[in-house]
């Protein structure tokens, strides 16, 4: 029994160490190449290290590729898209928790029938829309389509609602609480656990981001963390070594984000989207 357990450990410490080895293979590489320069990166292998600590690729990043203008668009982005997203999310929750209503599970199938589409397929149509009002190449174009409530958070909010005796709203209202008075005061507050769960989400779906910001703000000084490296590729030279300064530098604000943040993540991920 002991050998067998010994064995056991070993697979799965074995495994536990081989996974961590595949996840920290990517971001070595990034490392590494962040500080060689062109040739070097093209002639050497990924896990090589550098010849010298050079940080020319860190100031051309910053200085060409305007990556704190970057960080300052992603972080509007973000602050506006989040908050949105939760005030939609959380209020069209409610009402679709706390109320019968003819069209509601129509409008369920509606939400369940978009998020399977991908958002490639529908983009044509709203290019025009966004388009038309006259809204491309502003701010605004991205944050209107990352506000808008999908299921997932739809599917967190109401999970944490279900969870909520339906008593508590009897008791505002013969106290003479509004509806909105009821969601505002009381209703929001409780799931604040989901809330936070969907601006983590949010959060890391924005900021990650990509083909929309490259598609509706592409006018120089619109660019976002992601769009920023995308400068240093062309058709005909890419600067991988640029490129991964830039990656290494997008990472450091998730990092930082997660360092602090990591025990309200858990508990905000367990209490919010698991359904007890």
């Amino acid at each position: 029994m002991k050998s067998k357990k010994v064995i056991s450990n070993l697979f799965k410490y074995g495994i536990l160490i081989l996974w961590t080895l595949v996840i920290l293979f990517p971001l070595i590489t990034v490392m590494f190449g962040s500080f060689k320069s062109y040739s070097e990166f093209n002639s050497t292998n990924g896990i090589a290290p550098p010849s010298s600590l050079s940080f020319d690729n860190y100031k051309r990043v910053l200085i060409e590729g305007k990556l704190l203008s970057g960080f300052f668009n992603t972080f509007i982005l973000v602050v506006f898209g989040v908050c949105g997203s939760v005030f939609i999310g959380s209020i069209l929750a409610f009402a679709l928790n706390r109320f019968n209503f003819k069209y509601k599970k129509l409008i369920l199938g509606i939400f369940l029938l978009v998020s399977i589409v991908p958002i490639e397929v529908s983009q044509v149509a709203t290019f025009k829309i966004i388009n038309g009002m006259g809204l491309y190449n502003t701010r605004i174009a991205p944050i209107l389509l990352y506000i808008g409530a999908d299921m997932l958070t739809l599917y967190i909010y109401m999970q944490m609602l279900e969870k909520v005796p339906k008593d508590i709203d009897k008791a505002v209202i013969l106290e003479g609480g509004s509806m909105f008075y009821l969601y505002r005061k009381v209703i929001f507050p409780i799931v604040r656990p989901a809330t936070f769960t969907v601006c983590l989400l949010k959060t890391i779906s924005i900021y990650n981001d990509f083909y929309i910001p490259f598609l509706y703000m592409p006018k120089e000084g619109l660019n976002t963390v992601s769009t920023t490296v995308f400068r240093f590729m062309s058709t005909s030279k890419i600067e991988w070594n640029v490129i991964c300064a830039g990656i290494v530098l997008s990472i450091i604000p998730m990092i930082i984000f997660f360092i602090f943040l990591q025990k309200r993540i858990y508990n905000g991920i367990m209490e919010g989207s698991v359904k007890g």
